[in-house]
């Protein structure tokens, strides 16, 4: 068994893709296929379900999948003791949802980056139901998603609660609604609406709020952030967790506000994922820790951060 053996392996479950893994790895696709094949065949075991639409880690690979990340990350830590300056490092992906907070992830990201300068951190916005598929199959190392009241957590991620928040009117500056202390439906109805897609959190708040009645005019988009820029071009407004707009950079130059909506009582949770009982890497511990941290910073909390964080339920 070769080391490059199981560095393949695990960019191929992180890429979904034989042809991508080859891509970012410089060889060959049919090289990096049968590396793949010869370590199945010395195991015993299929490593990869092969389909049309790319490989995915099969049951058999991911029970594996702890082992191999734990061997890959002990090559690293011996080679770091070694005093080796390889730029080749295990790289952190973190999946997250449009609409998670800025002022949450840059900071948590930037100290990262201080402590750990040769591990690649790449931050991927997707849908929940994409990341939470990503965690269970080894693509993601963590992942940031929402959640209303009453949401169920799925079975086998570890949850940790990182903000707890109301939905919110943006709106910009110069628009009739910032005059207002508290918006109403009929008031939001009467404005062009930046709705989110299907499949986001928001877009399933907003239909529930608006109970099937349509807005003046909407406009749809996949996230906050695109959303957020367009309600500072005076697009119109839209709906979202306080905490994604709270301290944004365009809130902060006064590009964009923010209004409570009234009579509504909704809570929307941030939450912190990754895969439930995996031997989780060093640097994907620390940035975990490093979210719980700076979450806890944003919630006026002050204790230092447990060594594990609580699982919730729904």
């Amino acid at each position: 068994m070769r080391t490059e053996q199981l560095e393949y392996i695990a960019a191929v479950t992180r890429l979904g893709s034989l042809r991508r893994a080859a891509e970012e790895l410089r060889v060959s696709q049919p090289a990096l296929s049968e590396t793949v094949r010869n370590l199945e065949r010395e195991l015993g075991v299929d490593l990869l379900e092969r389909k049309r639409s790319g490989s995915t880690m099969s049951a058999q690979g991911r029970e594996l999948l702890p082992h191999i990340a734990s061997v890959l990350e002990a090559l690293d830590r011996l080679r770091a003791a070694a005093g080796e300056q390889h730029r080749i490092s295990r790289m952190v992906r973190v999946g997250t949802v449009n609409a998670a907070t800025v002022p949450l992830l840059v900071p948590v990201v930037r100290d990262f980056r201080a402590t750990h300068p040769v591990t690649q951190v790449e931050v991927v916005g997707v849908q929940q139901t994409e990341i939470q598929r990503a965690l269970r199959e080894g693509g993601f190392d963590l992942g940031l998603v929402n959640h209303l009241d009453g949401d169920d957590v799925p079975a086998g991620l570890e949850t940790s609660r990182l903000l707890r928040g109301r939905p919110v009117v943006c709106m910009h500056p110069d628009s009739p609604l910032a005059s207002r202390p508290a918006i109403t439906v009929e008031e939001l109805l009467r404005e062009p609406l930046v709705a989110m897609r299907s499949g986001y959190v928001m877009h399933r708040f907003v239909h529930r709020l608006l109970a099937g009645r349509d807005p003046v005019f909407s406009y749809s988009t996949d996230g906050a952030e695109m959303g957020k820029l367009m309600v500072a071009e005076g697009l119109g407004a839209t709906v979202l967790p306080d905490f994604s707009v709270i301290g944004d950079p365009l809130e902060r130059l006064g590009r964009i506000t923010h209004r409570p909506l009234a009579d509504d009582s909704t809570h929307v949770l941030l939450m912190l994922q990754r895969r439930k009982g995996d031997a989780v890497p060093q640097a994907a511990q620390d940035l975990h820790q490093g979210f719980v941290r700076r979450a806890r910073e944003m919630n006026g909390v002050s204790d230092p951060v447990a060594p594990t964080a609580c699982t919730v339920g729904a």
